[in-house]
């Protein structure tokens, strides 16, 4: 599979008018769905309405020219929200374009190094822990504009926890009317997926909701009354950059990097199953790192693939990247006519349709399958990267996440990693010793079973050498891979058999174990001659020896 191979151009050799029909219609209604939530998760992410808007018609441009998924969908979501937040709250939108930029060349690199199939190596655990704790922190940011709360003059709620204080702060300040229209709103997302599925719920509620509002003159905050709103085109803008700004900004550009990259293979995943066609991880990557790149230098947000567009988008009949790339025009003349009147909605509505985007991407039921079927280790990741995530912020959760499933997981492969010697004849039990093979006299055989790496380095260095032993015979069928680390350790308890006049015989050596034994001159230094294919000819050795 090629590196870089977009799916529009493979797919443009046999199109024709049905299939472009099919796409134009998909990418319509993908575009109804996607005006609602760009302009939720903007305000979510702390920048103005358009910004989302700007996100999904460039990135999802781009994108679509240049990805591996035929049927992928891209713009912003809700995965970012409090890492832009946190961005845009520290170091203003400035910053946010720069770590969009720095996300998108990072992407670009990972594309090229072919680490589009290295994702699948991030725990589950980690994955489940952070999308629900993003969920959460989306909750307790929308409380405010849900009820319709006044925070206490000059209070700083930039973090999850300050805004949840301010919230429990501020409860004596609640707007029924607000409430109302957030409940009726809610109820609208809930229930019409049963009267229709064609047109989105988040749609009818913020016509609804803005009609209730303007009709019965309601006391209730829009997104005019917080937000000046722009019509304009996007704009081609280079930001200023300084090293100092671009040091504070890389975990936040990795953070967006990793996110990006597993939502939109996940996306993919998801896509191939619905349609039956393979995606180019590698291509895909590199699309979103150029969309991301696009996405800042036009005043956008960070952006990936969206699951909930790319399922509406094949349901619908989207065949081929044409109808991302019809979403785009259609957002673009969206932003042009009808920008204005997005002053009208709501904020109540934006924050029910934010609830419900938040309980779509929670995974409660996978949390608490989690919780009671893993291990306690894995739920301990699980736990911890949900809780840092709502206490601290992503970044700090995904470190974390990532280190303690690593230390878990080295400690499982030292549990499953030992030696065993072999039991002789004259030791074994009269009923086993038909099945036992002979050792020579003198002669020690040694299973290594696992893995050999530098944390079970220990567990080689242990071995139980009898100072009457003149031949040992080290059998590593069950060895599938071996570090520098091991080797070196390995290398210890050879020089030692050789000054105590021990010969030492190595059977089934395996293929990747093997090779690094001869580049690092190991092989040479033991001698051919005392490598044996199997046990039976490593014994033949030792009886001539």
């Amino acid at each position: 599979m090629k590196t870089f191979s977009p799916k529009l151009f493979s797919e443009l050799k046999n199109y024709n008018m049905k299939t472009f029909i099919s796409d134009v219609v998909a990418g319509i209604i993908v575009a109804i769905i996607a005006l609602p939530l760009s302009i939720a998760l903007a305000i979510a992410s702390g920048v103005a309405p358009e910004k989302g808007l700007y996100t999904a018609i460039v990135a999802g441009l781009v994108i679509a020219l240049l990805g591996g998924s035929k049927v992928n969908i891209s713009g912003p979501t809700a995965a970012f929200a409090t890492i832009v937040a946190g961005i845009v709250a520290t170091f203003g939108t400035e910053g946010l374009v720069i770590a969009t930029i720095m996300a998108g060349i990072i992407l670009i690199i990972m594309g090229f190094c072919r680490l589009g199939a290295l994702i699948k190596y991030i725990p589950h655990t980690i994955t489940t822990g952070f999308t629900s704790g993003i969920a959460i922190t989306i909750i307790i940011g929308q409380i405010k504009d849900f009820m319709g709360l006044t925070f206490p003059e000059g209070a700083h709620a930039v973090e999850t926890m300050e805004k949840l204080s301010c919230v429990i702060k501020s409860l004596g300040t609640i707007n029924f009317q607000s409430v109302l229209v957030g409940v009726i709103a809610l109820i609208i997302l809930i229930y019409w997926p049963k009267v229709s599925k064609k047109i989105p719920g988040s749609l009818i509620a913020v016509i609804l909701g803005t009609i209730i509002v303007k009709v019965f003159k309601m006391q209730v905050n829009t997104i005019g009354d917080l937000y000046t709103i722009s019509k304009s085109l996007p704009v081609f803008s280079v930001p200023q950059v300084n090293l100092t700004l671009i040091k504070q900004l890389v975990p936040s550009a990795f953070t967006i990097a990793i996110l990006a990259a597993i939502e939109s293979l996940l996306s993919c995943v998801v896509s191939d199953g619905m349609i039956g066609d393979k995606h180019n991880s590698n291509t895909e990557l590199i699309a979103q790192g150029a969309g991301n790149i696009f996405s800042g230098l036009f005043g956008g947000i960070p952006a990936t693939g969206a699951i909930a567009r790319t399922a509406a988008n094949v349901k619908n009949g989207g065949k081929t990247p044409v109808a991302g790339i019809v979403h785009a025009i259609v957002l673009l003349l969206v932003l042009v006519v009808l920008m204005p009147y997005a002053a009208w909605i709501p904020m109540p509505v934006i924050a029910a349709v934010l609830f419900m985007v938040a309980y779509n991407m929670s995974e409660w039921r996978q949390f608490v399958k989690i919780c009671r079927t893993a291990p306690k280790s894995d739920i301990l990741v699980l736990v911890l990267t949900f809780v840092l995530t709502v206490v601290f912020d992503l970044v700090v959760a995904i470190e974390v996440g990532l280190l303690l499933a690593v230390i878990l997981f080295m400690k499982r492969m030292t549990e499953v990693t030992h030696v065993r010697p072999w039991t002789t004849i004259d030791e074994a039990e009269e009923n086993a010793k038909e099945r036992l093979k002979a050792i020579p006299e003198k002669t020690q055989v040694f299973e290594i079973d696992g893995p050999m790496f530098f944390a079970t380095s220990d567990i080689v260095a242990s071995i139980p050498i009898k100072h009457s032993s003149k031949i040992i015979i080290l059998r590593m069928r069950n060895v599938p891979t071996i570090d520098v680390s091991a080797l070196q350790t390995l290398s210890k308890v050879y020089d030692f058999c050789v000054e105590k006049n021990i010969s030492v015989i190595f059977s089934h050596v395996n293929e990747q174990p093997l090779s690094v034994m001869k580049k690092a001159g190991f092989y040479d230094r033991v001698g051919r001659e005392n490598f044996a294919d199997n046990i039976d000819e490593a014994l033949e050795i030792a009886k001539k020896l």
